[in-house]
Protein backbone atom coordinates (compact mmCIF):
# COMPACT_ATOMS: atom_id res chain seq x y z
CA UNK A 1 0.00 0.00 0.00
CA UNK A 2 1.20 3.51 -0.77
CA UNK A 3 2.47 5.56 2.12
CA UNK A 4 2.08 9.29 2.64
CA UNK A 5 4.07 11.60 4.92
CA UNK A 6 2.53 14.24 7.15
CA UNK A 7 4.96 16.87 8.43
CA UNK A 8 4.40 19.20 11.37
CA UNK A 9 6.86 22.07 11.90
CA UNK A 10 7.43 23.55 15.35
CA UNK A 11 9.91 25.85 17.05
CA UNK A 12 11.50 26.02 20.49
CA UNK A 13 14.27 27.97 22.19
CA UNK A 14 16.71 26.29 24.54
CA UNK A 15 20.15 26.71 26.06
CA UNK A 16 22.80 24.04 26.37
CA UNK A 17 26.49 23.40 26.87
CA UNK A 18 28.38 20.75 24.96
CA UNK A 19 30.63 19.09 27.50
CA UNK A 20 31.99 15.62 28.16
CA UNK A 21 32.37 15.21 31.93
CA UNK A 22 35.05 12.54 31.41
CA UNK A 23 37.36 14.92 29.55
CA UNK A 24 39.60 17.73 30.80
CA UNK A 25 38.51 21.34 30.40
CA UNK A 26 41.25 21.73 27.79
CA UNK A 27 39.98 18.83 25.68
CA UNK A 28 36.36 20.03 25.99
CA UNK A 29 37.33 23.51 24.78
CA UNK A 30 39.40 21.99 21.97
CA UNK A 31 36.56 19.75 20.74
CA UNK A 32 33.48 21.90 21.41
CA UNK A 33 34.93 25.45 21.19
CA UNK A 34 32.39 28.20 21.95
CA UNK A 35 29.72 25.55 22.49
CA UNK A 36 31.57 24.55 25.69
CA UNK A 37 30.89 27.93 27.35
CA UNK A 38 30.45 27.20 31.09
CA UNK A 39 27.60 29.74 31.14
CA UNK A 40 25.78 27.92 28.30
CA UNK A 41 24.51 29.33 25.00
CA UNK A 42 21.18 29.19 23.22
CA UNK A 43 19.58 28.19 19.96
CA UNK A 44 16.30 28.84 18.19
CA UNK A 45 15.56 25.26 17.17
CA UNK A 46 13.24 24.42 14.29
CA UNK A 47 11.72 20.96 14.45
CA UNK A 48 10.11 18.94 11.68
CA UNK A 49 8.20 15.85 12.76
CA UNK A 50 7.36 13.54 9.86
CA UNK A 51 4.80 10.76 10.32
CA UNK A 52 4.61 8.22 7.51
CA UNK A 53 1.90 5.67 6.89
CA UNK A 54 -1.11 4.58 4.91
CA UNK A 55 -4.01 6.98 4.47
CA UNK A 56 -7.02 5.80 6.45
CA UNK A 57 -9.88 5.35 3.96
CA UNK A 58 -12.46 6.56 6.49
CA UNK A 59 -10.79 9.78 7.62
CA UNK A 60 -8.48 10.47 4.71
CA UNK A 61 -5.70 11.03 7.29
CA UNK A 62 -2.39 9.36 8.01
CA UNK A 63 -2.68 11.14 11.36
CA UNK A 64 -4.91 14.01 12.41
CA UNK A 65 -2.62 17.05 12.46
CA UNK A 66 -4.36 18.35 15.60
CA UNK A 67 -3.44 15.10 17.35
CA UNK A 68 0.15 15.32 16.09
CA UNK A 69 0.40 18.94 17.18
CA UNK A 70 -0.79 18.03 20.69
CA UNK A 71 1.70 15.16 20.94
CA UNK A 72 4.58 17.46 19.99
CA UNK A 73 3.40 20.16 22.40
CA UNK A 74 3.00 17.75 25.31
CA UNK A 75 6.10 15.61 24.73
CA UNK A 76 8.59 18.17 23.40
CA UNK A 77 7.64 21.85 23.49
CA UNK A 78 6.33 21.93 27.05
CA UNK A 79 9.49 20.12 28.20
CA UNK A 80 12.19 21.83 26.11
CA UNK A 81 11.04 25.37 25.26
CA UNK A 82 12.91 28.09 27.17
CA UNK A 83 14.82 25.51 29.20
CA UNK A 84 18.45 24.79 29.89
CA UNK A 85 18.73 21.31 28.41
CA UNK A 86 21.69 20.32 30.60
CA UNK A 87 20.03 21.39 33.85
CA UNK A 88 16.28 21.03 33.25
CA UNK A 89 15.89 17.93 31.09
CA UNK A 90 16.52 14.60 32.81
CA UNK A 91 17.88 12.85 29.70
CA UNK A 92 20.64 15.44 29.29
CA UNK A 93 21.96 15.28 32.82
CA UNK A 94 24.15 12.41 31.59
CA UNK A 95 23.81 12.75 27.80
CA UNK A 96 25.62 15.51 25.90
CA UNK A 97 22.85 17.67 24.33
CA UNK A 98 24.20 17.74 20.79
CA UNK A 99 21.69 18.21 17.99
CA UNK A 100 22.11 14.51 17.20
CA UNK A 101 21.23 13.47 20.76
CA UNK A 102 18.37 15.97 21.03
CA UNK A 103 16.80 14.55 17.86
CA UNK A 104 17.08 11.00 19.21
CA UNK A 105 15.51 11.99 22.54
CA UNK A 106 12.65 13.74 20.71
CA UNK A 107 12.09 10.59 18.65
CA UNK A 108 11.94 8.45 21.82
CA UNK A 109 9.43 10.86 23.38
CA UNK A 110 7.08 10.97 20.37
CA UNK A 111 7.25 7.41 19.00
CA UNK A 112 5.31 5.73 21.86
CA UNK A 113 2.46 8.21 21.33
CA UNK A 114 1.88 7.07 17.73
CA UNK A 115 0.09 4.04 16.38
CA UNK A 116 2.58 1.23 15.88
CA UNK A 117 1.93 1.09 12.12
CA UNK A 118 3.24 4.66 11.65
CA UNK A 119 6.86 5.53 10.92
CA UNK A 120 8.49 8.59 12.48
CA UNK A 121 11.31 10.82 11.23
CA UNK A 122 12.75 13.79 13.10
CA UNK A 123 14.57 16.73 11.49
CA UNK A 124 16.04 19.25 13.92
CA UNK A 125 17.58 22.53 12.79
CA UNK A 126 20.04 23.97 15.29
CA UNK A 127 20.73 26.85 12.91
CA UNK A 128 19.34 27.60 9.45
CA UNK A 129 22.43 25.90 7.98
CA UNK A 130 22.91 23.00 10.41
CA UNK A 131 20.39 20.24 10.94
CA UNK A 132 20.22 16.56 11.84
CA UNK A 133 17.81 13.83 10.82
CA UNK A 134 16.86 10.75 12.85
CA UNK A 135 16.50 7.95 12.07
CA UNK A 136 18.35 8.01 8.80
Amino acid sequence: MDKTAVVRCEHFNAAHRLHNMHWSDTKNKEVFGKCNNPNYHGHNYDLEVKVIGAVDPGTGYVIDTKVLSNIIKNQVLDRFDHKNLNLDIEEFKTLNPTAENIAQVIYRLIKPELNTDLELKIKLYETPRNYVEYPY
